[in-house]
């Protein structure tokens, strides 16, 4: 029998690239497509790399007939909330309009699977101390509403056709790959670990801090942060349940429990072994104070068991890749 194709569009980035790594590690058939604004080909470790845009409809159409591909794996996005404030329509233009246009392509593939990329965002602000699969979606930026607008229309094609689908809802994302082959290596980065790393390995002068006044236990935003390789491992997860003849849903990713920035920033200084320097400033539009997932539900259906829910192992593979990104060129 003929190996089944999965195809992995924004498969260069950050999540994308340790997603393939594991479907990769498994012997997956895979096809990797990337336009290569944020990505970087050398974290495509495993399968055929194919530059272009996840909108572009020819070539999407061209790559699912050769490779036969039966699953697809949607990562390709714009994901920093700020930026969706000060330019929305950059964020439904790439986020939702070529969504759009990849599930036509898959539609007219008859593609089997799809697993999409998706975020906490579209919970805007939950009601209570958790955001449940059930909470209300309010989104209070772009961002989120681009990646609302994407989870409609995926189920509304699932709705109307074969296809059957995952979407992921990702809670704060941290860490690089423990093996140090991959890495988080986004350019002018604003997730807090991220940062944090670049500031502890003299890459940034500081970091900055938003917000001091939430009405939370020390005043910053808390969140729940997953370790990269955990939420691919969750992927990896969906995909053999919709092989298996799982039914379509949404799922939380995250481990349940959150820590505020300035926990965070013990976590780096401890690890790190002195301490960063950091500035505050008032918050930024489109931030919850808190942000956690109830994540019962994906263990419960995927038999989920993250093997990274500890911060100063997330804060140190985050550490262990800035030092690793001092000894490339500066090109690189």
């Amino acid at each position: 029998m003929k190996q089944r194709g999965v195809l992995v569009t924004g498969g260069a980035g950050y999540i994308g690239s340790h997603v393939a790594k594991q479907l990769g590690e498994k012997g997956e058939k895979l096809v990797v497509l990337d336009n290569l604004s944020t990505g970087f080909k050398e974290s495509v470790l495993y399968g055929n790399f194919v530059e272009g845009d996840t909108g572009d409809m020819n070539l999407v159409g061209r790559i699912l007939k050769d490779y036969a591909v039966e699953s697809v794996l949607h990562f390709a996005a714009h994901t920093i909330v700020p930026e969706s404030v000060s330019n929305p329509l950059k964020y439904y233009g790439n986020n939702t309009c070529k969504t759009r246009n990849l599930l036509q392509c898959c539609a007219e593939a008859g593609v089997k699977h799809l697993i999409f990329s998706s975020t906490a965002a579209v919970y805007g602000i939950p009601e209570g101390d958790y955001a449940e699969e059930t909470s209300p979606t309010q989104p209070i930026n772009p961002y989120g509403s681009s990646k609302l607008m994407s989870e409609m229309m995926l189920r509304d094609l699932s709705a109307a056709s074969a296809l059957t689908h995952v979407i992921l809802r990702y809670f704060n994302v941290a860490g690089s790959d423990p093996d140090g082959k991959i890495g988080q290596s986004t350019r002018n980065a604003t997730l807090l670990i991220k940062v944090a790393a670049e500031v502890a390995v003299h890459k940034r002068e500081k970091l900055c801090v938003f917000g001091t006044d939430y009405p939370t236990p020390d005043g910053t935003g808390v969140r729940d942060y997953i370790h990269v390789s955990d939420l691919a491992d969750a992927h990896i997860q969906a995909l053999a349940y919709l092989r298996q003849g799982g039914r379509s849903l949404t799922l939380n990713c995250g481990y349940g429990h959150g820590y505020s920035v300035r926990q965070v920033i013990d976590a780096i200084n401890k690890v790190n072994g002195a301490p960063i320097k950091v500035e505050e400033y008032p918050r930024r539009p489109g931030d919850p104070p808190q942000l956690v997932a109830a994540v019962q539900k994906i263990h419960d259906v995927l038999d989920w068991h993250p093997k990274y829910d500890d911060l100063e192992f997330i804060v140190k593979t985050s550490l262990d890749w800035e030092q690793k990104l001092l000894q490339r060129p500066a090109s690189a």
